[in-house]
């Protein structure tokens, strides 16, 4: 299968690269891969664990051996020979240049950037380079996953978003200020029928036009922001008071981390949308909502090692108050990189059997998924099984 990254020279994709060659090469341990569990048995019938990637990227580098080797010298966050195994299939990778359109001071500081809209190009000439560098590379065994930086909270406008007509007509008529990378990425991936894979929480595919382009085209679409930390662990241990009822009063979470990701994550624009994506599970889970801080700090020497702190202050039988605490402290691109090509596999599998619009089930992988308001971790897994057995 093909795997075309938003974002192909970020930590999370290219470790999701060296990981996916060294898996087809070398039988190399699938640990981390929820879809190599034994509850999918037979998914490599229609998603096979054979890859090619490609993508857009916005930063000046040579090849993905590059990007991946200054991760790599920053982060070591996997033995260098296991790079250098898979560095003549990572050098052939060169990303195609993309957009940053309205994507916010936090991206402009990731450095020296080359952009489409940096040549003056119209809205309609960018989605249209967009869609020749995506079908160049793409076939029927294609999916896109955006795995770029989070954008700030898009200008949203009825006028633009909430129809397919009113969308395309924001493209012809080049209203840039309603405009942003990652729906026009998602817009050119369900155009041509190619599934699509939000791991940001950026809007993507969520826009009303956006999910019925993804119904005309009958093109499955899934999303938003990847659930690989600290709320993965809030929307697996949150159900826990839920289950006994006992009332969570308030629930603090503080969060560091550096690299990319918190270099653009300490600009506030960009900021914001995560904070939302991160703050919400609670109400969803409980039906109430907790008094909530959460923060997010860029800390530049952990690299990409997130720490998050965690305190829970809950009540219990006769009114009692009590106490619960955790850390979190992992490499982001670790247990981020094996879910994009999991969510990959899963489009694709759901392309295949005939399944298109918004695939909910998907949800077990995103902080915010898309047209449900289940984010308990036990029961979306669930959720996911079923819907796999089901239609396999």
């Amino acid at each position: 299968m093909k795997i075309w990254y938003v974002g192909a020279y970020g930590i999370v994709s290219t470790t999701a690269m060296v990981g996916g060659m060294l898996i087809e090469r070398n039988n190399f341990q699938k640990t981390g891969l929820v879809s190599e569990l034994p509850y999918f048995d037979g998914l490599s019938k229609y998603s096979p664990l054979s890859f090619e990637f490609g993508g857009h990227e916005i930063r000046r580098v040579e090849n993905a051996y590059q990007a991946t080797l200054q991760h790599w010298e920053a982060n070591r966050h996997f033995e260098r020979h296991l790079l250098e195994e898979v560095r003549e299939g990572l050098e052939k990778i060169q990303a195609k240049k993309g957009t940053a359109i309205n994507c916010g001071s936090g991206v402009q500081a990731l450095g020296e950037l080359e952009t489409l809209e940096s040549r003056d190009l119209t809205l309609s000439e960018i989605v249209e380079r967009l869609e020749k560098d995506l079908l160049e590379f793409a076939d029927d065994d294609t999916v896109v996953i955006n795995s770029a930086s989070t954008e700030p909270l898009l200008n949203y406008s009825e006028k633009y978003h909430g129809s397919l007509d009113g969308f395309e007509k924001m493209i012809q008529d080049d209203v840039k200020e309603h405009a942003s990378a990652s729906i026009l990425y998602a817009y050119v991936a369900l155009k041509n029928g190619i599934p699509y894979g939000n791991f940001t929480p950026s809007p993507g595919s969520s826009i009303p036009a956006l999910k019925e382009l993804a119904v005309e085209k009958k093109t499955p679409h899934a999303g938003n922001d990847g659930k690989t930390g600290e709320t993965l662990v809030k929307t697996t241990l949150a159900p826990m008071f839920a289950y006994r009822n006992l009332k969570v009063i308030g629930w603090m979470s503080y969060n560091i981390l550096g690299d990319l990701d918190g270099l653009v994550l300490s600009h506030s624009e960009n900021k914001e949308s995560k904070v939302i994506s991160k703050d919400k599970v609670l109400e969803k889970i409980y039906g109430y909502s907790p008094f909530s801080i959460t923060q997010i700090e860029y800390f530049p020497s952990l690299v990409d090692n997130k720490t998050a702190f965690d305190f829970i202050h809950f009540e219990g039988f006769l009114g009692t108050k009590m106490k619960f605490y955790f850390i979190w402290d992992a490499v982001d691109a670790i247990v981020a990189a094996p879910l994009t090509i999991d969510i990959a596999r899963f489009l694709l599998f759901a392309k295949k059997k005939g399944i298109y619009g918004v695939v909910r089930e998907l949800g077990f992988f995103f902080k915010s998924p898309m047209d449900t308001n289940n984010v308990n971790t036990h029961s979306q897994f669930e959720e996911l099984v079923k819907w796999f057995v089901d239609i396999f």
